[in-house]
């Protein structure tokens, strides 16, 4: 039995439409998960459901085999963070991170044993006094994380939690995040929109669409084999192709150019879809699944080019290392591997 688990929940805030639709979602002790997917698609709802702060209209939540659907927020013994931090600002470090142990009336002492613990852990040991006006915003964001933590909860709940910090900082701080979930063994539900933050941490990730999850599954998968087109949208896949199965590995185009693709998945009706990335260019006009195209738009990436080709299948879009130049109005020859076209 999963650990945390959502059981067909809906939430409607209006009677009528629902902002969260039968959602389903199982977590096991110990995992990262992050719910990931673009603004309005029910990530924070979600979360909030979880947290106690909305009530779910259907469904049932439980957690460690006790059902805490009805249960209030201040009974629930979960580590909250959001992106504002959320600190008191006439308090110092140490009290900030003792404040949830004081209301649960921890005695002094052990109060002092699980601040000092928690603040080593978090690598604050040395910002006890400070108050957070004197500390930057990634040291914020660890002392946020610490008073979450040293109440020590059954599950952790994160909120775009890195949204306000700078470039680097989010890359730092990320990997510290994982570096105290997994120190800690700790459930961590991950709310954030941003793929690259959510697939370097997450163990399992659940991408939203319209209060529903379309894909729930290893960040690998989802960027490697999206499921839906929705998903293959988000994460970055540009080139879509009408198919229609013919037999075994063959597909036809509405154009009829004829396409082999290897899938673990064989559709009949379908979209086929590949990365610009995986799209190569080559000298033979007779390649396997190769399409005549003249480029209309050429974009500089730095290490690469990025060539909008117009063909007979629309526009397909190729990123080709930067070693030999193409100019706008060439014709090329693209090839669109067998193993890297994802059928949804």
């Amino acid at each position: 039995m999963s650990f945390m688990k959502l059981d067909k929940i809906n939430v409607s805030y209006d009677g009528k439409k629902n902002i969260l639709e039968g959602l389903c979602l199982d977590i096991e002790k110990g995992e990262l998960v992050s719910l990931l997917g673009p603004s309005g698609c029910g990530k924070t709802t979600t979360l909030r459901v979880v947290a106690g702060f909305v009530e779910a209209t259907g469904g049932k939540f439980t957690l460690d085999g006790e059902e805490l659907t009805k249960t209030p927020v201040h009974k629930r013994n979960f580590g909250l963070v959001f992106q504002s931090y959320a600190l008191f600002p006439h308090l110092t470090v140490y009290d900030n991170v003792a404040f949830g142990l004081k209301l649960r009336k921890v005695n002094k002492t052990e109060i002092d044993t699980r601040v000092k613990e928690i603040l080593e852990v978090c690598g604050l040991s040395e910002f006890a006094k400070r108050f957070p006006k004197q500390m930057s915003g990634g040291q914020r964001q660890r002392v946020a994380l610490a008073r979450a933590l040293v109440i020590q909860p059954k599950l952790l709940l994160l909120d775009e939690p890195l949204s306000n910090l700078d470039a680097k900082l989010r890359i730092n701080m990320r990997v510290e995040i994982k570096r105290l979930q997994k120190k800690l063994g700790i459930t961590t539900l991950f709310v954030t929109h941003d793929q690259e933050e959510c697939f370097s941490i997450s163990d399992k990730v659940a991408v939203m669409n319209n209060g529903i999850i379309e894909q729930y599954d290893t960040p690998e998968n989802i960027y490697n084999r999206p499921k839906t087109e929705f998903v293959a949208r988000f994460i970055g896949f540009e080139n879509f192709i009408k198919l229609e199965r013919l037999e075994g590995e063959k597909y036809k185009s509405e154009n009829g150019t004829i396409f082999n693709v290897e899938s673990d998945n064989y559709l009949q009706s379908c979209l086929g879809t590949i990365k610009p990335d995986d799209i190569t260019i080559s000298n033979d006009e007779n390649s396997q699944n190769s399409v005549k195209g003249t480029i209309q738009v050429r974009t500089f990436l730095g290490k690469a080019y990025q060539y909008e080709v117009d063909t007979l299948l629309g526009k397909l879009v190729v990123n080709e290392q930067a070693e030999k130049i193409y100019e706008t109005g060439d014709t090329l020859t693209l090839v669109l591997p067998s193993n890297k076209i994802i059928l949804v």
